[in-house]
């Protein structure tokens, strides 16, 4: 598993302002970076650092169509995160599987 893409992408997305981001783009499709910035009350400086975050974490992509820079989500990356969570997942559940059978069998030798 690729840790430095994993931290990036969980360091990306662990921004409220930066999944609204992703939620829009999403819900929208590919939109310009006024459009986005004018969803948000800050500044287009700030929304456009928030793009460059996403954009380092591949999980947005920028298309220049002349002085226009449209920006799409890419969820591609999500799946590097997915995977992280399953595993993590599966190893809780062997623990509390093992200690089930810890329990049930503490309790049969009561019987």
């Amino acid at each position: 598993m690729n840790e430095d893409a994993l931290s990036h992408i969980l360091k990306a997305a662990g921004d409220t302002t930066r999944r609204k981001i992703l939620t829009l783009l999403v819900q929208e499709g590919a939109l310009r970076v006024t459009t986005l910035a004018a969803h948000f009350d800050m500044s287009l400086n700030s929304v456009s650092k928030h793009i460059k975050v996403l954009e380092e974490a591949g999980l947005v992509t920028r298309r220049t169509l002349g002085r226009e820079h449209l920006i799409a989500a890419e969820l591609e990356p999500l799946r590097l995160t997915e995977a992280w969570f399953t595993e993590l997942k599966s190893v809780w559940e062997l623990r509390l599987q093992a200690l089930e059978d810890m329990l049930n069998a503490k309790d049969e030798g009561h019987e």
